[in-house]
């Protein structure tokens, strides 16, 4: 970044930091998460690159504004964000933590791994791609060179297997 773009930002910042925070205040229900956003915005100033010579700055801004609550919107739906429990002391801070059951953690995992290697290679790699590194359908038959409806059905075969498999034992 040169110094120009440096104080550029800087500027931007100074200028447009309080307006784009209360623009995603509006839209979001957290404060820091509409203080993420509004450093999410910057930085794609940033990676843009060429803003000494940026015309329309608020424009630009608000734009890109636009998008990052478009991105979170669906990064928070792909991700099922809203089915996820906060952690919250009073009721999970009484867990046990007992070496019992840190043994019986590590023999549930080691049953589940197991498990997913018992599945076909394909299978498993889907499934992998899936659930663990949660990638889309689309993106895993693209990645892999197989059908939409291929990814699905291999997704549905191995939760099928491994929920069968862990209520066995």
């Amino acid at each position: 970044m040169t110094a120009d773009e440096h104080e550029r930002l800087r500027a931007l910042s100074t200028q447009f930091g309080t307006i784009l925070l209360r623009f995603f205040e509006r839209r979001v229900k957290e404060k820091a998460e509409a203080e993420d956003l509004v450093q999410e915005v910057f930085e794609r100033l940033v990676k843009r690159g060429g803003i000494a010579h940026l015309e329309d700055a608020r424009g630009y801004l608000f734009e890109t504004a636009a998008s990052a609550l478009v991105d979170r919107a669906r990064k928070r739906v792909s991700r099922h964000s809203e089915q996820h429990q906060s952690f919250d002391p009073a009721v999970h801070a009484s867990n046990d933590f007992s070496s019992e059951q840190i043994l019986i953690g590590r023999e549930t995992l080691s049953r589940a791994a197991r498990a997913l290697l018992e599945l076909p290679e394909r299978t498993r790699t889907v499934f992998i791609l899936r659930r663990l590194e949660g990638l889309r359908y689309q993106d895993i038959a693209k990645r892999l060179g197989v059908s939409l409806s291929l990814v699905e059905k291999q997704v549905a075969r191995a939760a099928a297997y491994l929920t069968q498999r862990m209520g066995d034992e």
